[in-house]
């Protein structure tokens, strides 16, 4: 099922994301995901996210549509040239997955090989043109496909809590303009950034998921802070954290926070995207306090 099916019957889409392992056992990622996150519409698997060499989201997007679940194929430029990632779009259609979000990916110096040579012969942009290309029967070489064409709904990222909006919007716009369907956000923080985002934002037309992050810890707050572009979060969350520190290690204090954040956000977007970072058994109680 494509996604964009849901988004034209007006249905508030929920998706959530998983990280393949670090090996090749995915019984536990796959039970964890039929258990935690049947309240999701479709599962996101990660593409070596943050450089960080795992087993492929292909791979395991195939074993997740096995199980019974939808998945969204993440497929990142930073490690495959046009070749490759024209094929492992075929091969993705091939195999009956049917929704790709297309992103740059983070550079291999944050990963765990920070000696592996980068790509990036595409980017999220060029990507969305190439698959467009893909499913109107030729390649980005000017080759035209044997057969059927594929057919993907075509996701892409965008970060409203930017320091740059403009550029974000600029980057939505291009984004747009070469066949993104739906935008999954960065993870929000502040409502009042994402809404005042979003009412520039709907000019495009398109349906977005808000991104959410269950906070884990004031340090994780406080390091995402330092590290991780296009997120800021507030003073007083981090407080809220450090305030009962046995609370937030149990996901109480996370789960509090990222549902009220969802339930300001909920009216002015089409959906949630939830990033568990390895908490998808908090999923379920965060969705039923968000009143999902």
């Amino acid at each position: 099922m494509r996604i964009t099916e849901l988004f034209d019957n007006g249905e508030f889409v929920v998706s959530a994301e998983v990280g393949p392992p670090k090996g090749i056992q995915v019984d536990a990622l796959v039970e964890d995901a039929k258990k935690y996150l049947s309240g999701a519409h479709f599962v996101n698997v990660t593409d070596n996210q943050s450089s960080v060499m795992r087993l492929g989201s292909l791979a395991t997007c195939k074993v997740l549509k096995d199980a019974g679940l939808n998945p969204i194929f993440q497929l990142t430029c930073r490690d495959r040239n046009r070749i490759a990632l024209q094929s492992d779009l075929l091969s993705a259609a091939m195999l009956g997955i049917e929704n790709v979000l297309c992103l740059t990916g983070d550079h291999t110096k944050m990963g765990d090989h920070p000696q592996a040579k980068p790509v990036f012969d595409l980017d999220s942009v060029s990507l969305l043109h190439t698959v467009g290309l893909l499913e109107n029967g030729s390649d980005l070489g000017g080759n035209a496909l044997v057969g059927e064409s594929p057919k993907f709904a075509k996701g892409a990222v965008v970060s409203p809590c930017s320091d740059s909006v403009e550029g974000q919007l600029i980057k939505m716009e291009r984004k747009v303009a070469v066949g993104a369907e739906f935008f999954q956000t960065q993870a929000v923080f502040e409502p009042e950034k994402f809404i005042a985002f979003m009412e520039r934002a709907k000019q495009f037309g398109k349906p977005v998921q808000v991104g959410i992050i269950i906070p884990k810890s004031a340090g994780m707050c406080r390091f995402m802070n330092k590290n991780v572009a296009g997120i800021h979060i507030p003073d007083e969350l981090i407080n809220e954290l450090a305030a009962d520190k046995e609370k937030a290690k149990a996901g109480i204090t996370g789960v509090e926070i990222a549902a009220r954040i969802i339930r300001e956000c909920k009216p002015y977007c089409q959906g949630v995207h939830i990033m568990s970072l390895g908490w998808e058994d908090k999923v379920p109680a965060l969705l039923e306090q968000a009143g999902i």
